[in-house]
Formats: C-alpha cells, structure tokens, sequence
C-alpha cells in the first residue's frame, strides 16, 4: 500500500496548542479592541463569484494572480477570497438599509497565491475593520489610534507610515506620467523600502517611460526636503490632485497632533500602497525592531469599491484598516511570548484514587463559571505538579481519599507554594 502523502499544502500551517493559545489570546485582544471602538461584527463567505473579486475595485492585477479559481459542479466560476474588503463592499452595496456611518470588523481566512516568507503564507487570517459614510479623516485618525492601542495591548512597539494617494498621482501627472502607465508606476514606487533607488528606476525604464520622466522621478525620491507635507504646498496650486491631498493630509495630521500621537505616525511621501482600490489616505504598520521588515498591518479609504459594485457613479466614503493575525503571531514569538502565554486554566484537579470524586469537583467549579481541566491519566502527584508548573497552571486541587472522607478539598497555590483547606460536600 502507497503511503499517503499527510504533509500540509505549501504555505498552509497547522498551530498546536502552545501556539494556538497565544494566537487566540491575540485574536480576542484585537476583537476586544474592535469592540472597545463601537464596531458590529460581520461574516462573509470564503467562496464567491470570480467575477465579484477579479471586480476591478478589487485587489488589482498583482493580486489576482494570486487568486485561487474553480468550478462548481454548475461550472460557475468561483474564486476564493483574497481579501476581506471586497466581500465586505458586496455587502454594504446587497443590504442599503444599513444605517450610516457604519463600522464593521471581520476576522477570517484568506487565500492567496503568493510568494511565501516569514510571517506571510497562502492561508492566512485577516482582521479588519472598516467605516462607511464618515468622509472627515478623523476616521483614518481613529483607525490609527485604534491599531496603536491594539499593539500596546500585545506589548509590540509600531510605527504608523502614512501617505494620500491623491498626493503621489498628483505628483506623478506633474512629472507627465502616462495615464495608462500610473497604476504599474505606483506599483514599482510600492518597492522603494525594499529594492531601494536604483532597482526602482532600473523598473520604471522597464515600463517604457521616457528618460526625462524617469529622471523626474528619481529626483523626487532622492530629494531630501520632501519628507514634510508642506514641500508639496506649491504643486497644490497646479495640480488639483495634490491640492486634495495636501487638505487631506493637514485634516488627518491635526487629528493625530491632537491625539498626541503623531510622532508615532510618520508621513512617508513615497509610501504607495499597491492595491489600485485606494482613492486617499493610505497607511502601514511596521514594527519598531524591526524583527519582521514587511508590514504587519495596512489600509487606507477606497470611496469608489461600494458604489462601483453597484454600477453607480455615488460614493460611499469607506476607510479600513487590516491586521495580519499571522505575522502578528511571528512577531511575538520572535519576541518575548511570556505575557501572552499563562494558562487559560483555573484550576487543575489531581486525583489520587478518586476519580468520581473528583470529577464532581470539577463539575461544581464548571457550573460556577470557572476554567477547570480533570487529570484522568493516573498520574503521580509529582507529575501532576510538574505539568502544571511547565503550563502556568496557577491553582491545582488535590482530591484524595481522606480529602473525601473529610468532605474537604487542598488547594494549592503554584506561584506561592501555599495550601489551603476547603470544605466540600461530597456525600449527600
């Protein structure tokens, strides 16, 4: 017989529960701060039409190429999700009952079919959250404290880069960029972080654009005053773009100066953000140690996804922010995961001969509310001490024959080494 081939798909992973743990400790700080900020909870599905997601106020050509396609047995074209925001898009544009502004967060898996590195796979989980109907940008400066907030929680220090979209096309039709050529351009400008100057002019001459527009470019990015909105205040009498961006970007800047927070968000003029759904404001997140390079959070606002589903030319002002729930967990365990990984345990029950027993103990605490896991593998006592010493088991209760005898119970304190008696009515 042919041994079966049990390894797991490229770019998928299985999570035990060491790992699990923290990645659910994780999921429910962010759901908590999702909460904590007034957003609903949504579910979309995995499966949609092909047609829904290759929508081109979806990802943009580079994702889709990483789009997993199929047929149903009705040979309809289905795609899985890549994203979490078109399907959200879907269904603000299916239900117009919804009553604006609305904040919605999703957490789920997705799919792609990309390069993998550390901290990004081809299954992972997503966890967004979007507002529609607020065109003011205090909703990008919520989003922003938001995921501050969220990372303080997991003891990650971030850093907030933003950008307007506006602004870089704006700066791009001075430079006479061809229309046709200014989503692949920001595409390539979407590399500058990685590759640095040179690859990214090497890749704009690729594209056909003509030298003097290459050098236009290259001196922008290499201009050493460009690192503050106000160098763009003169373009703005020029170009009607960069007028809305510069607006923009003071709007969100005296938000975030208002907050105090704006030192630990940083406008970044190069910061491109390749996805052609965004319309403004565009950010990433990044960590300060930089343990992990890429982005471990991004968003920006899309006005044009909703009502283009709808074949309509009305805007739905949309902004939304996503964590990657996976690259969050690399990042932690490149860390210090302690903080994240004590038992989710209240009590461990060891019984010692009293296995009926102490099951009824275990039954009682559980009707009280509490976390409670019953030893059923005989184990010694010493044993038993020692796992729940290895697993952050703080309380462990020892149910023993004269315990019984004596309708009491022992309580031992793991972090301070005492014991207690408590009463406990174990015969009727």
């Amino acid at each position: 017989m042919r041994k079966m081939d049990y390894q797991n798909v490229k770019g998928t992973q299985d999570y035990l529960p060491e790992a699990e743990v923290i990645r659910r400790k994780v999921r429910r700080t962010l759901e908590d701060t999702f909460i904590q900020y007034g957003c609903k909870p949504i579910e979309t599905p995995i499966l949609n039409y092909t047609e829904l997601m290759a929508s081109k106020y979806g990802g943009g050509a580079e994702i889709l190429e990483e789009m997993y396609t199929l047929t149903d047995r009705g040979e309809r074209d289905l795609a899985l999700r890549y994203d979490l925001t078109i399907p959200f898009a879907k269904v603000v544009a299916m239900n117009p009952a919804i009553r604006m502004p609305f904040k919605r967060y999703e957490i789920g898996k997705v799919f792609r079919d990309g390069p993998i590195k550390t901290g990004r796979f081809r299954e992972f989980t997503q966890c967004d959250v979007d507002i529609v109907g607020v065109e003011s940008q205090i909703a990008e400066a919520e989003l922003m404290e938001m995921a501050l907030s969220a990372f303080t929680k997991l003891d990650l220090k971030i850093a907030v880069q933003y950008n307007n979209r506006k602004l870089l096309s704006g700066m791009l039709e001075m430079f006479e960029v061809p229309t046709d050529l200014m989503s692949a351009v920001i595409l390539v400008l979407d590399k500058l972080e990685k590759v640095g100057v040179p690859a990214v002019k090497k890749e704009l001459s690729e594209l056909g654009l003509p030298l003097t527009v290459v050098d236009s470019i290259e001196r922008f990015l290499t201009d050493e005053k460009n690192k503050t909105i106000n160098y763009f205040m003169p373009f703005s009498n020029v170009n009607n773009n960069i007028e809305q961006g510069v607006n923009e970007l003071k709007a969100l800047e005296s938000f975030l100066k208002y907050l105090k927070i704006s030192e630990q968000c940083i406008f970044n003029p190069f910061l491109a953000r390749g996805l052609e759904i965004y319309t403004g404001t565009i950010y990433e997140l990044f960590l300060v140690d930089k343990t992990i390079k890429s982005s471990i959070g991004s968003g920006g606002r899309y006005d044009n996804a909703i009502g283009g589903l709808l074949g309509s030319e009305q805007s739905f002002s949309t902004v939304g922010i996503s964590f990657g729930l996976d690259v969050i967990y690399t990042a932690i365990s490149l860390n210090d995961t302690a903080a994240l990984e004590a038992s989710l345990l209240d009590y461990y029950i060891i019984p010692m001969n009293t296995l009926k027993e102490s099951l009824l103990v275990a039954t009682r605490l559980r009707q009280k509310g509490y976390k409670v896991e019953l030893d059923m593998s005989n184990k010694k006592i010493g044993k038993a001490l020692d796992r729940a010493n290895s697993e952050g088991i703080r309380n462990v209760i020892i149910v023993g024959e004269n315990e019984v005898e004596l309708n009491q119970i022992t309580v031992k304190n793991m972090e301070t080494g005492e014991t207690r008696v408590e009463a406990f009515q174990f015969s009727s």
